[in-house]
C-alpha cells in the first residue's frame, strides 16, 4: 500500500485540529526545494573518484 493510500485511510478517523496541523505541515514540506533530498550518487562521487581516476584504472579500461 502506498503512503498516499495509507494517509487517505487515516483521514476519516483523524480529529479536525490534527488535520489542520497536518495540512500546514504538508504545505511547508511542499514549499521546500526538492534538492534537499539525499543524493547518494553525488555524495559518493568524490570518494569513488579517488579510486577510479588513476592511471592504473585508465590502463585497465582502455581496451573496452
Amino acid at each position: 500500500m502506498t503512503a498516499r493510500e495509507l494517509l487517505l485511510r487515516e483521514i476519516p478517523e483523524t480529529p479536525e485540529p490534527v488535520l489542520n496541523e497536518l495540512y500546514l505541515y504538508l504545505q511547508l514540506l511542499k514549499s521546500q526545494p526538492q534538492a534537499d533530498t539525499f543524493n547518494g550518487l553525488v555524495a559518493s562521487e568524490s570518494t569513488l573518484g579517488r579510486d577510479w581516476n588513476t592511471p592504473e584504472e585508465d590502463a585497465a579500461w582502455k581496451n573496452l
